[in-house]
């Protein structure tokens, strides 16, 4: 009877057995876990994207303070639809830019953020394009001549470290504050990330060995800032008749 007993406790049936129980014990407790972590990872989600709102207007924050500092300088907050016009239905805050761009761009809405910092009034636009590898996405401020870049603010979902991860870095976001997005006849021309040195106000250094991520930068700020055009146009006119 022994024998048979330690038999059966070793057999495949019982090791498969014993597999599948501790699989769904394992698998029942990361699933509770992820569950019981969502709200805080939402949290901490949230409260690094005030952060970096902020950052383009040179407001230092923690992200433990990025709430309330983005509560007092942030001061309308708002979802264009392509025609330059306001959709009340929609939180600006909520849009996910990942999925709206995969949207077709009559289709899309575009968030805005209002801030006043020490008496000056900017427009900050939120970003997303393709670096090397992945994703690249950040914010850019604009002074109230909607012309003059305030600050910038990049992140990446994996790019090459040293190269293309380097436009995190703070000499590269600080290179674009004072750049114009028009040119002296009035269009759109944006900030490209060139080599050799940058020579105009449309320019900015690029960095050594990551020239896709640099084009990658370039491209997604003339295409963001392009769709917000009809706004900023209607915005540069009433400036004008003030």
């Amino acid at each position: 009877m022994e024998e048979k007993s330690v038999n059966k406790t070793n057999s495949n049936g019982y090791t498969f057995l014993f597999a599948i129980i501790m699989v769904l014990v394992v698998a029942s407790v990361l699933a509770f876990t992820a569950t019981s972590l969502q709200p805080t990872q939402y949290e901490n989600v949230r409260q690094e994207k005030m952060q970096s709102i902020l950052n383009t207007i040179g407001v230092e924050t923690d992200r433990a303070g990025a709430e309330e500092l983005y509560n007092q300088y942030i001061t309308e907050t708002v979802a264009l639809q392509p025609d330059g016009s306001i959709d009340e239905g929609v939180d600006a805050f909520a849009v996910d830019l990942a999925k709206e761009i995969k949207k077709d761009g009559s289709e899309q809405v575009f968030p805005l953020y209002i801030a006043n910092y020490e008496g000056e009034k900017y427009y900050i636009i939120p970003l997303r394009g393709n670096g090397l590898w992945n994703a690249i996405f950040g914010y850019i401020s604009l002074q109230d001549d909607i012309n003059t870049i305030k600050g910038a603010t990049f992140d990446h979902l994996g790019e090459t470290p040293g190269l293309g991860a380097q436009i995190t870095k703070a000499w590269f976001r600080e290179s674009f504050a004072g750049k114009k997005i028009y040119n002296e006849a009035g269009m759109l021309e944006g900030v490209s990330v060139v080599k050799g040195g940058a020579s105009t106000d449309h320019e900015v250094d690029a960095i050594s060995g990551a020239t896709i991520t640099g084009d990658g930068v370039s491209d997604m700020i003339s295409e963001r800032l392009e769709h917000y055009l009809p706004f900023f146009e209607e915005q540069r006119d009433i400036n004008i008749t003030e």
